[in-house]
């Protein structure tokens, strides 16, 4: 069954404006108040607590060699894989609720500690720069997927000397928009890209794609990183980086719907409630989640795959 763990970071991402902090860090919350914990428990999930991350200082400088918070970002990268590691351990899958997407880091960390797993990176952007094609590299939360399959800063991709956390032949994107900075590169590195355009148009032949594209490896499990600005804007507004061509939220549904069962854990990130006075964003997340996500990690529980 389902673990759900709070992971409350914003220390991947650039301050909103002077003087204020992201307010992703507050989704978990956002996202039990919205009725989403409680509609999963009544479904057998259950609570695994809350990995808090360290203070949110704006420290980065450029030309420094660093990206921004980066040692708490470490810190929290370690002791989210820690608590990942038990979730799986106990035969379980863990939810885990960001956040921003530099959380994928903690999840990479854990899987790459345990064999060979496959990445299934959903997400409005390809989140593909690092130090090779950009000289402003400093917020994870753009940076993650470059950092997952080892690209970046050894300080974050090669935490343990574990780089790359997914190998760049077992990663899959899905959901840039086609003008997208790291499209083309994205698209020499990793297994496959599907900009958001693709998918809309031909849904059922790219998951084809997709599950032969995992199933060839012969991987461990996969990993499904969920950022809701692969939504649409006119959706989803509630995001750091909102930008139009995105799907529809019965178009991610049926994508993470078909997904979750073979994977072996989730995470799901960037929504700000900062940027959701009413709460109505938070209720469209949660319900999302619960629908597209309730059956995380069915068939490998079946098989008894960890």
């Amino acid at each position: 069954m389902i673990s759900i763990l709070a992971a409350p970071t914003n220390l991947g991402l650039r301050p909103p404006q002077d003087t204020s902090v992201p307010g992703c860090a507050k989704a978990p919350e956002a996202l039990r108040e919205a009725g989403l914990y409680s509609r999963l428990l009544r479904q057998g999930a259950e609570d695994a607590g809350v990995v808090i991350a360290g203070r949110y200082v704006d420290d980065w400088i450029a030309g420094s060699g660093r990206v921004r918070n980066q040692e708490a970002l470490v810190d929290h990268a370690i002791r989210l894989a820690d608590r990942i590691d038990a979730i799986i351990d106990r035969g379980r899958a863990p939810l885990v609720l960001g956040g921003d997407c530099s959380l994928l880091i903690g999840s990479g960390v854990a899987l790459s500690r345990r064999g060979r797993y496959g990445l299934v990176h959903i997400d409005g952007h390809t989140d593909f720069r690092h130090p090779g094609n950009s000289d402003r590299c400093a917020s994870v939360a753009g940076e993650d997927l470059a950092a997952a399959v080892g690209l970046h800063l050894p300080a974050v991709s090669d935490i343990h000397g574990l780089s790359p956390y997914f190998a760049p032949e077992h990663a899959i994107h899905v959901g840039c928009r086609d003008d997208d900075k790291g499209l083309e590169e994205a698209r020499e590195v990793l297994a496959a890209v599907v900009p958001a355009s693709q998918w809309i148009s031909d849904p059922a032949g790219t998951l084809r794609m997709i599950r032969e594209t995992l199933a060839a490896e012969e991987l461990d499990g996969y990993w499904l990183h969920v950022d809701v600005d692969v939504l649409d804007p006119s959706i989803m507004p509630a995001v750091d980086s909102p930008d139009p061509g995105g799907l529809d939220r019965g178009q991610l549904t049926v994508l993470l719907s078909d997904l979750a069962d073979d994977a072996i854990g989730a995470d799901v990130c960037i929504f700000d409630p900062d940027l959701d006075p009413d709460g109505g964003y938070a209720e469209l997340v949660a319900d999302t989640i619960a629908d597209a996500l309730g059956g995380l990690g069915a068939h490998t529980r079946r098989s008894g795959i960890t």
